[in-house]
């Protein structure tokens, strides 16, 4: 009686396993196949954010991205930054327009006002 216990829970537990590597392996290649399937969007997400990142420059206008990530229509390049992590603001000084900045980087606009 014991043995059949300790062979049914070993196979239960090796059976699980691998059901469980199985499914690890599953999810990943659905991960690769997306991120092949929207590329597009992968990489254009990682551009806004590398242009958003720069050390000089907390805020970007929209026309410089525009001329940057070519290749999009208006509304989806906004989809595109919101994605990334950006907030759309309106300037009214010197360079009046609508400019965009990463959320993350609100703390150091807010420093470099102060000073």
């Amino acid at each position: 009686m014991t043995e059949t216990i300790i062979i049914a829970g070993t196979s239960a537990l090796l059976g699980g396993l691998i059901s469980f590597g199985l499914q690890i392996l599953k999810f990943r290649q659905e991960i690769k196949a997306l991120q092949t399937e929207f590329k597009t969007d992968f990489v254009a997400e990682t551009t806004a954010i590398h242009f958003l990142s720069h050390k000089g420059y907390t805020d970007r206008s929209f026309e410089t991205l525009r001329e940057r990530l070519g290749g999009f229509e208006d509304d989806e390049l906004r989809k595109i930054l919101v994605r990334a992590g950006a907030v759309r603001f309106y300037r009214e000084d010197q360079e009046p327009g609508e400019w965009w900045r990463l959320l993350n980087r609100m703390d150091e606009f807010i420093e470099k006002k102060k000073q």
